[in-house]
Order: C-alpha cells, then structure tokens, then sequence
C-alpha cells in the first residue's frame, strides 16, 4: 500500500474508487458568502503517569502494550472531539522520553533508569500518534519533586539525587529539589528546554506543584521544608526578602525565566500551568480553602504566586484546578472562575481544569457525570473562559457513569479548534489551491484536493461543507491534503466546500472556496 493510501486509512477514511474522474480547479473570485468561523474551545484531558495513574496502566509493559494503551486513549480523545492530551513526561526528575539528563522513569518499564524494550521513544512516539489525528501535545513537568513514594524500584546512579546531592532534600516521604538553590533553577529550565528543543510539542506544561503540599511529623505537625542552607546563602548574598516572600520570587523567576526561554527558541510552543485553583482563601469574599486539617493557603503554602504569573501574562493558557462541584457555596466553580476571568487583564487563555476522576469513583464524595456537563455549559457561559481540562483519562477511557457517551453526544457533539494565540504571533495562513474531482458518469462530487500555498507548514486543515443553508465542519490534520467522498457523504447535496489553513499559532486564513457544486441531473 502506498504511503498516501496508509495515510488516508489512518485518518478513519473510507477510499472510493471511481473508474472515471474528471477534476475541476477552482477559481476564487473576490467576493463570495463565507462560511461561519469553526467552534474555537480547548478540550484537554490530563493523563498522568505518575504511579501509573493514566498511562502506563501499571510498569512494566513491553512496547507493543504501552504503544496499544496509548493509540487507544488518542483514539477515545478523537472520538469525544478533544484537541489536546497534556502527558506527564517528567513525574519526579525522572523521563518518560530518551532524556540526556535524568533516568527514565520506573512508571515505565519498573526499573528507573531502565530503557523500553524493544527501544523506542514514548514522547517522539506519542507527538507522532497526536499530530497524525491533529491533537496537541502537552509536555507535562514537574519541575522541583525528585522522587516520589510510589516509585519502587532503587534510585538509579544517574538521577539526580545522586549526582547533586546538595541539591535534594528529604520532606516527609518524598525527595524534593530545593528551589532555593540557583542551580536548581538552571537545571530544571535545562530539562525543560531540551524536551522544547528536540520533540515537536505544542506546549510545555506545569502543574500544582512547585513547593510541596505540606506534609505532618508524627505528632501531625506541619513540617517546614528544610531549605535553610539555601535561605542563609541568599541573606548572605544580601537579599532582603522575609523567607516566605523568597520562596515566591524563587518560583515567580522560574516561571517567568521558562516563559521566556520558550519564546526565544519556539515562540509557537504555549506555556501552561495549571495551579490550586483558589489563589488564596477570601478571594473572592466568600471563598475557604479547606483541606483535611484545616484551612490551605497556596500563596502561604507551596508559595505559588499563580495570580502574578497571570498578571504578568508570563503563561499562555491558565488552567486553574477548580475541583469543587457547583453547589459548593465557599468553594463555587462559577465565583471562582469569575474571580480568575476578572484578573486576566492581559487576554491570555482561561481553560479550568475539571475533577472528571471524581466521578464513580466509589466513594461517598463521588460525583454524577452530569456535574461535568453542567460545569462545562458554566465555563461557556463566562465570556474569556474558552475550554477545560479532564482530570484525567481514566475516567474517560473507562467511561463511567456514562461520561464519554455524555460528552460525545450532548457537549463535544462538533468539533472545535484550539482558540488562537494572537499576542504569539499575528501572521495569517494563506489562502490554498483547490481542486474538486467528480465521477464522470454520476457527475457526484468523489474527491477534494488542496494543497497550501504559502512558505511556513500547515498545522490544521478546515473543511466545510454547505448543503442547503447547513454548513458541517471537518477538522482535519495538516498533512492531509486530500478528502475521499464515501456513499455515506451527502457529496450530491453539497453546493458549496471551503477548505482553509490553521498555522500553529492557531489562526485560520482565508478559505479556498468552491460554489455551485450541485450536480446536474445526468
């Protein structure tokens, strides 16, 4: 089978083959009716690696099941109409991808330091699968844990805990970079940007956890993160901030430093974090912020300063984890959301993530799969708020409480585009070539071909069809340059087919566009 024949049956395509085809090229006059914009909404699910939660499904798999695990969640996210998967590639200063740096991960193949057998790279392998279905890829970091308690397996020589020893810290069960240190700061954006560098991503992605939820003695008394030696060489340095406002300005320079490391390099790569979604209890007025011992505050807490970074627009797209049900009057998703829109001065993307784990999952606080699709119609309702993010593919893949049927038929029941960037870059894809092909005895529309005609590569390809006065809408990859009608496409109905460009900065140029395709009667 040829190379464009394999890639036609891989984007769920049925051929047609016509024993007589006679093509068309389409001329573009100046004026004609355009056809309506595309949905634009994020549509992100998480899938996490650490201790297996996602992906993986546990250590150890051979290639061949962790490749299957993996096409079989970026199948269920194409068939829910997602455009994005968020992969943990990096849980605790481990990788899963070939990383010149740190050891792979024991998430994967049980055995940190252990290569896949046979070898293959998970992330250059789980960019491909994405981009050939047209799904971004998010890169997931966590920048500062370096072991977590759920990772079995020794330590290996080469992680970093071995290495730099004095750059690690013991806190409660975990090992943890001390963010104080300034070489820890060079390390982590060095991770970061190699992965930026070598893999085609479509954004580098961080989550809650820059200093660590607080962990209890056995006493149960809150322990202080033991950074002291870092703390006292800054004082000697002559730093002048108290030790809480240090701890913030270590994480504040972290994220601003990475904002700008990407841009220099790959200006299209988005940067998006995704913190506690209270910023602190009290804002707004009626918020608490209650865990199981009292009262949490992120900005005291794990000293994220989340509201500066979106001040400041050193991220693209804010993705605030707001994991309380609707209903939740001293943690409410609308007031809450609200709260966030109101601080982004600056325009830059409001996706919320979602507690979709929460539902069935056997317990008493478990949820319907209802409060997603209600929270969902919530978040469209708040003008700036445009997408959310699943916590996490499970739930999706096991489709509980029937959230995927759900989501299939009542909220992602079209597809939709990644909302543009414009503060990245403000260039417009241009206009491509067009080509209908008809059946020479049926006069049926059989075949579009397209192809672009600009310098820089196409990201997304968006085809519409108009029949009557009803436009549908396919979102296609961009090497795709070509669509085969099948009997079950209403090719005789349609009288009008735009095709236009999306570039990876997420702006669509100016459709090619075929009027008057209504077949004669033969």
């Amino acid at each position: 089978m040829s190379s464009y024949l394999k890639a036609i049956c891989l984007s769920g395509l049925l051929l047609l083959v016509s024993p007589s085809v006679k093509s068309t090229e389409v001329p573009q006059p100046r004026s004609q009716s355009l056809p309506p914009s595309p949905t634009r909404e994020f549509r992100g699910v998480w899938i996490a690696s650490v201790a297996n939660i996602d992906w993986p499904s546990r250590p150890g798999l051979t290639t061949s099941q962790q490749q299957a695990e993996l096409i079989a969640m970026l199948d269920r996210a194409v068939a829910l109409k997602l455009n994005a998967v968020i992969l943990q590639v990096r849980p605790a200063a481990d990788a899963l991808y070939a990383s010149p740096y740190e050891p792979w991960s024991d998430f994967l193949t049980g055995e940190m330091g252990k290569a896949p057998l046979p070898d293959y790279d998970p992330l250059a392998f789980a960019v491909e699968e994405a981009h050939k279905r047209g799904i971004e890829l998010h890169a997931w970091f966590n920048p500062y844990r370096a072991h977590h308690p759920q990772s079995k397996s020794p330590i290996s020589a080469n992680h970093v805990s071995k290495l730099h020893p004095q750059w690690v810290k013991q806190y409660g069960k975990y090992l943890w970079l001390d963010p104080g240190e300034p070489e820890v700061q060079d390390y982590t954006l060095t991770v970061i940007m190699d992965v930026v560098k070598r893999y085609d991503i479509d954004a580098v992605h961080l989550d809650d956890y820059f200093y660590p939820y607080p962990e209890r003695d056995a006493n149960r008394r809150v322990m202080d993160f033991p950074d002291t030696p870092s703390w006292q060489r800054y004082l000697k340095s002559g730093g002048t901030l108290n030790r809480d406002d240090w701890r913030r300005e270590n994480i504040n320079t972290l994220v601003q430093r990475l904002y700008q490391a990407i841009k220099k390099d790959k200006p299209w790569v988005k940067l998006g974090i995704s913190p506690f979604g209270i910023w602190r209890p009290g804002y707004p007025a009626q918020t608490k912020s209650v865990d199981g011992g009292g009262t949490f505050d992120a900005y005291k807490q794990i000293y994220a300063d989340s509201r500066q970074w979106l001040v400041n627009g050193w991220l693209d797209y804010f993705a605030p984890q707001l994991y309380w049900k609707i209903e939740k009057t001293q943690q409410s998703y609308p007031v809450l959301l609200n709260w966030w829109l109101k601080q982004n001065q600056l325009g830059r993307h409001i996706w919320p993530g979602n507690f979709t784990s929460r539902i069935g999952d056997r317990s008493s606080a478990a949820w319907p799969a209802n409060e997603i699709l209600y929270q969902i119609k919530t978040t469209r309702g708040f003008a700036g708020a445009t997408g959310n993010i699943h916590y996490s593919m499970k739930p999706l893949m096991q489709n509980r409480d029937r959230i995927s049927d759900l989501l299939e038929k009542q909220a992602y029941s079209t597809p939709a585009l990644v909302p543009a960037s414009p503060w990245l870059n403000k260039s417009v894809p241009t206009q491509p070539a067009l080509k209908i092909d008809r059946d020479a005895t049926t006069g049926k529309i059989s075949k579009l071909t397209w192809q672009s005609t600009g310098q820089k590569n196409v990201w997304l390809w968006v085809m519409q069809t108009r029949t009557g006065n009803q436009w549908s809408t396919k979102i296609l990859p961009g090497w795709q340059t070509s669509y085969l009608f099948d009997s079950h496409d209403s090719q005789s109905q349609i009288d009008s087919i735009a095709i236009s460009a999306v570039n990876r900065y997420g702006t669509q140029g100016q459709p090619a566009i075929g009027n008057g395709l209504i077949a004669k009667s033969q």
